[in-house]
């Protein structure tokens, strides 16, 4: 399950460092939990749609945590391009 949600590649997990991804021109895709808080999602969310990064909503911040295979939840994630 957790591979439909997240493919296997390079990524950023948590929303600063996938902001900074987003920012830096380096994710691919943008995963974010539809449970996280917005006041820590809003910026992402904008920063995606400046950037042209396509999001890609996930039902909870553990089942995105899983999927990225940390043991705490995730409010975000990004997948990065290949030569990142």
């Amino acid at each position: 399950m957790s591979e439909q949600i997240m493919p296997q590649g390079k990524k950023a997990v948590g929303s600063k460092e996938t902001l900074k991804a987003v920012e830096n021109g380096v994710a691919d895709k943008v995963f974010i939990a539809k449970n996280a808080e917005k006041r820590v999602t809003l910026p992402l969310i904008e920063a995606c749609q400046q950037n042209q990064v396509p999001i890609i909503e996930v039902e909870t911040m553990d089942e995105l945590g899983k999927a990225c295979e940390i043991t705490v939840k995730a409010a975000a994630a990004a997948l990065l391009v290949h030569n990142a």
